[in-house]
């Protein structure tokens, strides 16, 4: 199943830009730089085996090999949920609430990749989430943790271990300009 989405999904810009703003150098950058530059008006194109709409409960679940392309950034999941704004559920006024992304998430533009377990967009909080095993990388650099955490209103990333894990602390290798080579 194919999907070309033009303008009802573009809250999901922000959770390709968010992911891409942390690998955008060696220090965090604010995602509003990286949105800048960014045209979020480019079309969405959805790529799933199946589509379910619950008009009931205001979801649709794209499931199995999801492909989620804008741009040169690309989204792939195995699941990918869509909670659309209820009457007088959001008061940003925005078409839709959360996006959650599940199994095998990766996120990648032509130098970065952000890997995880599962990831959760709240359009209403502003946040973005990046749970299990998350991987960072740009170019030759690599930030490793257990969650990774945005908040699109302040700008702020966070990237925390999980003790539980068994993986350790959160860890991160950044190679000067050049040494790479």
């Amino acid at each position: 199943m194919r999907i070309l989405v033009a303008r009802p999904l573009a809250p999901f810009s922000i959770l390709l830009l968010a992911m891409a703003a942390w690998l955008a150098g060696s220090a965090p950058l604010c995602a509003q730089d990286v949105i800048a530059g960014y045209d979020t008006s480019l079309p969405i194109e959805i790529e799933a085996d199946q589509l379910t709409v619950e008009q009931n409960s205001e979801t649709a679940t794209f499931s199995g090999n999801v492909i989620v392309v804008q741009g040169d950034m690309t989204l792939r999941s195995a699941k990918l949920l869509v909670i659309y704004a209820l009457d007088g559920d959001n008061a940003s006024d925005q078409p839709i609430r959360r996006i959650e992304v599940d199994g095998g998430v990766v996120m990648a533009s032509e130098r970065e990749t952000a890997k995880g377990e599962r990831g959760v967009y709240d359009v209403v909080a502003g946040t973005l989430e990046l749970f299990g095993d998350v991987t960072l990388t740009r170019d030759d650099n690599v930030i490793k943790g257990d969650v990774l955490s945005i908040d699109l209103d302040t700008s702020v990333a966070t990237m925390k271990a999980d003790p539980a894990s068994g993986r350790g602390r959160v860890k991160a290798l950044f190679l000067p300009a050049g040494a790479g080579n």
